[in-house]
């Protein structure tokens, strides 16, 4: 009686075994990309394709957005363009980018892919508990999903005025929720779609949340039924320490004609999200030259010198 016990007991090992194995073997077969555009982000670029890489992403593409003579991917992850893992895609001195690289990278990757991730270079997905986000991508939750919305944190500038030689993570651990409708989109191969907006991407998907649960619309922007910042969401440091901000924004307004009136918006924006200080603003008109005078009345109203 107990060799009968011992080996049933085996054999269900056994099959646990196996099971777990052909899961493994059928997750591993998951193909997972991620299509972006970069410029100036030499700073950063490395720390992103680690993340990825950890991830368990198979590849990314890296759309090439540099001035024709300025800063080369190619110098700080020459490694990981030389394993395959990256491949780069001149685009290099062209303006109004976006949209077009996102069209040419589900064009032409769809095919090969399962599921194409777009995000932006300053934008870390997080998945609690899914170090693989095959296995994530592999739940029975998103089989009638044709795309999956994920919510944002904005990081804050954590009132840092300059660069440090730091990751991401270490310099800005403040962030703040953003409302709904300010999300960034995981989309399944073989999906033919004309791309219109660099968030939902494309119209007339089933689009899920981050637990698989059906998006609805609501005055056309997309409400997530379930929105849980525990769990899954994108960590987007889109401000950093205001000499970087500074940096970013004067890399020119993809709206031609405007340009100035785009840098007032988006300082506009940076401090909706940040604390106004006198440096910040000291430190923006200098490198500038634009008139934050608003922002130093703001000050004085508050009795803030």
């Amino acid at each position: 009686m107990p060799m009968i016990k011992i080996f049933f007991s085996l054999n269900l090992i056994l099959i646990f075994i196996t099971l777990n194995y052909l899961q493994k073997e059928e997750v591993e077969k998951l193909k997972v990309c991620l299509c972006t555009i970069g410029k100036e982000e030499n700073l950063y670029v490395r720390e992103y394709v680690e993340h990825y890489k950890k991830y368990n992403v198979d590849k990314i593409f890296i759309y090439d957005n540099n001035e024709i003579n300025g800063e080369k991917f190619e110098d700080v992850i020459n490694d990981y363009i030389t394993s395959g893992f990256v491949e780069i895609i001149n685009i290099r001195g062209k303006v109004s980018q976006q949209i077009k690289v996102y069209q040419k990278c589900l064009n032409k990757n769809k095919k090969y892919f399962d599921w194409l991730i777009f995000y932006d270079m300053d934008e870390f997905i997080y998945l609690k508990d899914f170090n693989n986000i095959k296995y994530y991508l592999k739940k029975s939750e998103f089989n009638k999903c044709q795309a999956i919305q994920l919510n944002m944190y904005f990081h804050t500038d954590n009132n840092q005025l300059f660069y440090q030689n730091k990751t991401l993570a270490q310099r800005f651990p403040e962030k703040k929720q953003t409302r709904n409708g300010v999300l960034k989109t995981i989309i399944r191969g073989n999906i033919s779609k004309k791309i219109y907006c660099p968030h939902e991407l494309t119209k007339n998907l089933s689009s899920c949340d981050g637990f698989g649960n059906f998006n609805i619309k609501n005055k056309g922007i997309i409400i997530t039924n379930k929105t849980d910042y525990q769990y899954y969401y994108i960590d987007h440091y889109s401000y950093k320490s205001t000499e970087e901000f500074i940096n970013k924004i004067m890399r020119g307004s993809a709206i031609k004609g405007f340009e100035k009136e785009m840098k007032y918006r988006k300082i506009s924006w940076y401090f909706g999200a940040n604390k106004i200080t006198k440096e910040k603003i000291d430190l923006i008109e200098n490198l500038t030259n634009l008139n934050l005078s608003k922002y130093r009345i703001h000050l004085r109203k508050k009795n803030i010198v």
